[in-house]
């Protein structure tokens, strides 16, 4: 009983960390208005974004921020494995092995991202910056969050089969985590349909706004459903 008592706890704080902390990251992002590329709404830079330090810390500030982001998803995923009833739990299990690839690749893009393009500029050490820079719609940081995202889908697309159909709230959940990845499947083939291989980060924006409404939708939920099961263990 202290068991299980704990492990909704935990899970119901991780929900709502997990929930406060990408609708502040969300803020920030939306303030670093791309300098370049597709979305850019004009005086725009070009290869080698030699400018891009006209831009710091602005568009960096939402990275610092994204890391805590992450650790909180990480928890957040952690602590369904661990309500999830023992029938469940390989899909509880895929959705943290997952996540943990998320995180992994998206805690090395946003750290390389801070801790090295903007160093290296103001020292001059501009070689290889235009690949690295998160500027570059062609470059690595982009291609990583791609990945990052899609993976991030498919953690969420095994949590789903974690819940039950039971009540409404359960199948809301379920039904919400299943639309992350065919979602994000769909705007990367219509973005590569219609770009090829100048999607640019197209996808990428594409790909965080699916994954962070699923993820604030049902930490939401997720916190309403832990919070009654706390109720109703310690009524009995």
């Amino acid at each position: 009983m202290t068991t299980e008592k704990n492990n909704l706890k935990f899970a119901l704080y991780s929900s709502r960390a997990v929930v406060i902390m990408t609708i502040i990251t969300w803020g920030f992002g939306m303030m670093a208005v791309p300098p370049a590329g597709p979305f850019c709404p004009g005086d725009c830079m070009e290869y080698p974004f030699s400018d891009l330090l006209d831009y710091y810390p602005r568009d960096y500030y939402w990275m610092y921020l994204a890391i805590f982001q992450v650790f909180a998803y990480i928890l957040y995923m952690i602590s369904n494995y661990f309500i999830a009833r023992e029938e469940k739990k390989i899909f509880g299990f895929s959705s943290v092995a997952f996540s943990i690839i998320t995180a992994v690749i998206l805690l090395t893009a946003y750290f390389v991202q801070f801790s090295v393009v903007p160093v290296s500029m103001m020292k001059g050490e501009t070689e290889g910056i235009a690949l690295l820079t998160q500027y570059n719609g062609n470059g690595i940081f982009i291609a990583l969050e791609d990945l990052a995202y899609i993976t991030m889908s498919i953690s969420f697309l095994f949590l789903a089969f974690v819940f039950p159909r039971g009540t409404r709230l359960e199948r809301a959940i379920r039904i919400i985590l299943l639309t992350a990845f065919p979602l994000v499947v769909l705007a990367f083939a219509i973005y590569t349909i219609k770009y090829g291989m100048e999607r640019s980060y197209r996808f990428e924006v594409a790909a965080i706004t699916v994954n962070w409404l699923v993820t604030i939708s049902t930490g939401i939920l997720l916190s309403i459903y832990f919070g009654k099961r706390l109720k109703a263990l310690n009524q009995d």
